[in-house]
């Protein structure tokens, strides 16, 4: 991590499923000027991914005239992501746990849960607008050497 350096992006993206990948590379661009380990790259990324996939088929319903705005910062070796919708919001507390036996087979509903294991801390609450808002951070080890 370089130290004291604070780096960020912030995107605004039609609530599509194919604009998931424009804060993939995003993403990966900030963790390399920031020179993020590969595996902390991997987990940052299916973070973000199950954090964007809930906004846009939970949040906002797949409506392409709703957006999803999108902020990471790189500082102090910590890495923040925040994604935010524009649905009527939910509950956490009322998301059925996928480890439980009825759960397991479900095709869907391990999102929070993913994103819980791989991030250090994971909040939801409402956004100015009413949608959800879903604020993650994740404490980064050293820079990789191999990097360039």
């Amino acid at each position: 991590m370089q130290a004291n350096n604070k780096l960020t992006a912030s995107l605004v993206m039609a609530s599509r499923f194919e604009n998931i990948e424009v804060a993939e590379r995003t993403l990966l661009d900030l963790c390399g000027r920031a020179g993020c380990k590969a595996d902390e790259e991997y987990w940052l990324l299916t973070a973000l991914r199950e954090a964007l996939a809930n906004a846009v088929r939970h949040g906002n319903r797949q409506n392409p005239d709703q957006v999803v705005r999108v902020f990471l910062t790189i500082e102090n070796s910590t890495a923040t992501i925040r994604v935010e919708d524009e649905g009527d919001g939910f509950e956490p507390a009322n998301v059925p746990d996928p480890t439980t036996p009825e759960n397991l087979l479900r095709p869907s509903g391990r999102g929070i849960f993913y994103m819980r294991q791989f991030m250090n801390r994971v909040e939801f609450g409402p956004t100015p607008t009413g949608g959800t808002a879903v604020v993650m951070a994740r404490d980064l080890d050293q820079p990789d050497s191999g990097r360039s």
